[in-house]
């Protein structure tokens, strides 16, 4: 695998950003692990992170390099700060940057494919939300989306958590605006389900786990039930664990498995 710390200049945000990129290397001499690539563009997963993070930490706390290699798929992982993936009320447009501009970036840096079947996004917690909030909303873009303990019902935790700390409800504030009122929006992933789980379009699968343990568990479970009511086809692993990198690296590896890296 080549690993690629990329800084640029994004138009959308204004400003100077980064994103951590791994790309396919066919070896064949590493002790320890075999890279696999395809000789055209390379299949790939967006990996976006959580709250607290930013584009280098799924490299720092996993081995998502390792776990890549014999898959021979890329993986790029943007910086969004403490945004939640959305065009905040009062910040940047990091909607915009995610799902009009980086991809487009991205691809003209580096041999992406951009075709649906070639596509994958996934992420934790914030992560967790924005790569479902990007496969609903664009699924024309994806065959596949994963949420590794995902914030997944954030219209029910902004409008009923009374215990919230000041400093997140700013924060949530900057992000969706003063009321904190999503539900029936773009922002709202139970709501998406809803109106684009009956339709006849593209729909990548999806992908859920969440650790028993987790304080998004009950948001996790609120997201299954929608979710089967529709036609998303929709994997679900409720097992032990918390909110934390242990059960994360676990699952990302089982994420690689569950790709249709083999087409869509």
């Amino acid at each position: 695998m080549a690993l690629i710390r990329c800084y640029f200049f994004s138009e959308v945000l204004g400003l100077n950003t980064s994103m951590t990129v791994i790309l396919p290397q066919k070896t064949t001499r590493q002790i320890g692990m075999k890279g696999e690539a395809s000789d055209g563009r390379h299949k790939t997963l967006w990996l976006l992170h959580g709250l607290s993070d930013d584009d280098t930490i799924w490299l720092r706390r996993t081995s998502i390099e390792r776990y890549a290699a014999p898959y021979g798929i890329a993986v790029v992982m943007p910086q969004v700060h403490r945004s939640f993936y959305t065009d905040m009320h009062h910040g940047g447009k990091y909607w915009t940057f995610l799902t009009e501009e980086l991809p487009s970036l991205a691809r003209s840096f580096f041999p992406l494919s951009d075709r649906r079947e070639d596509n994958f996004v996934a992420g934790l917690s914030m992560g967790g939300y924005g790569a479902f909030k990007w496969a609903l909303r664009r699924p024309e873009m994806f065959a596949a989306a994963a949420s590794l303990s995902g914030a997944l019902d954030m219209a029910y935790h902004l409008k009923n958590r009374k215990d919230m700390d000041p400093d997140i409800r700013a924060m949530f504030e900057q992000i969706f605006g003063p009321d904190l009122d999503i539900a029936g929006t773009e922002h709202d992933l139970l709501w998406l389900l809803e109106q684009t789980g009956r339709s006849d379009g593209p729909k990548p699968k999806l992908y859920q786990c969440c650790g028993t343990s987790d304080f998004l568990y009950q948001d996790n479970l609120n997201f299954t039930e929608a979710c089967r009511k529709t036609n998303y086809e929709l994997t679900v692993v409720y097992d032990e664990g918390d909110h934390e990198w242990g059960y994360w690296d676990r699952h990302i590896q089982r994420v690689l498995e569950w790709l249709p890296l083999g087409g869509a």
